[in-house]
């Protein structure tokens, strides 16, 4: 009996683990293609190798001082350029966004808005072909979820090869 409860649970997570990279790789394939201005920092991180501290300049103007208390989560709606640059347009009332528009997850933390990512992780040694980074690559799908799939320079060419 306990074996094949061991053996359920087993089936289960890789379940479970199984739906959750079929999901990204949906939205890897099929996510449509924002571009969000950044503000990069770059630390080093000598247990996690070389990376780049991302913040997003659509996160700073959605946070302007002296604005309505925000949730800790939530979404907010951006305009998205013909040229794939997002900027912030409001916050997510639940109507459907427009054909130029986005809408995408936030987090608030230590006072920050947090876009999917806060950072941007590349092989030691690789920093110079990071530094002209403006703008972060993401697949959005529908609901707000997002991946960073890149970074790319000021003229929006991609960067790392």
């Amino acid at each position: 009996m306990r074996k094949a409860i061991v053996v359920a649970a087993g089936v289960l997570i890789l379940a479970l683990v199984d739906w959750s990279i079929a999901a990204r790789e949906s939205l890897l394939r099929d996510g449509r293609v924002v571009l969000l201005e950044l503000a990069p920092v770059d630390p080093r991180s000598l247990m996690q190798g070389d990376y780049m501290a991302l913040r997003f300049r659509i996160g700073n103007d959605a946070l302007k001082p002296g604005g309505t208390a925000l949730p800790a989560d939530g979404r907010l709606i951006v305009t998205v350029a013909d040229d794939g640059v997002a900027t912030f347009a409001r916050f997510d009332d639940g109507a459907a966004p427009g054909p130029t528009e986005a809408r995408l997850r936030y987090r608030i933390r230590e006072g920050q808005m947090k876009l999917a990512t806060n950072a941007f992780f590349f092989e030691e040694g690789r920093g110079k072909d990071y530094a002209s980074a403006r703008y972060g690559e993401f697949r959005v799908a529908a609901d707000g979820d997002a991946i960073l799939t890149g970074l790319r320079d000021a003229k929006r060419a991609r960067l790392g090869g």
